[in-house]
């Protein structure tokens, strides 16, 4: 079993060295040791994605992911160039809780009305991600809570950068997306026809 040590390493940093062994080494199996719950979430989900079954155990404040290889990685689905050409993937990033600068107040209410007019993009709205500040708009008691488990339950990805949300201390109260790190939200927006960050 090819062992991992990340403990230490800022997201993405455990992921990229996860994914770097597999492509070097191709082990079967793997087990990698994080010292946060964000880095394990995003190990986990990463394992899964390439193909591996994965179980947890916890250590002290250490966590340890195990993998081991059970099928080929999951492939996306492919459109056709009819239907990429029709469909464009439009990505909006949101770094914080308010909308522009000066009144707090007007912010937030400024916020909250651009995030339910998102659904007006319609299918053409592809990720909506989270960070820095913004991540508070995805915990309990966020006045846009609602808006954005709808969204999710119509089968729009939502990223919540878990690094973000390590640092406020609000990696439990997360109450809608995908824990998610810089590797994936870079992935994103090369993949995407359009950025839109607020």
């Amino acid at each position: 079993m090819k062992e991992i040590d990340a403990r230490g390493l800022a997201c993405p940093a455990p992921v990229l060295q996860t994914k770097a062994t597999l492509q070097e080494e191709n082990p079967q199996s793997v087990r990698i040791v994080v010292d946060n719950a964000a880095s394990q979430q995003n190990v986990q989900r990463f394992l899964e994605s390439q193909g591996f079954q994965t179980t947890l155990e916890q250590n002290g404040d250490d966590y340890l992911v195990i993998g081991t290889c059970v099928s080929e990685p999951k492939e996306q689905p492919r459109l056709s160039t009819e239907q990429q050409s029709d469909v464009k993937k439009i990505m909006v990033v949101c770094a914080t809780d308010r909308m522009g600068f000066g009144d707090d107040e007007l912010g937030l209410k400024l916020m909250i009305n651009f995030l339910r007019t998102l659904k007006e993009m319609g299918n053409e709205l592809w990720r909506l991600v989270f960070v820095n500040n913004g991540v508070k708009l995805t915990i309990d008691g966020s006045k846009v809570l609602d808006d954005l488990k709808d969204f999710e339950n119509k089968g729009l990805k939502i990223l919540v950068c878990g690094t973000c949300l390590t640092h406020f201390g609000l990696l439990e109260a997360k109450k809608v997306g995908e824990t998610t790190n810089m590797l994936d939200i870079v992935t994103a927006m090369q993949l995407a026809d359009k950025v839109i960050s607020i």
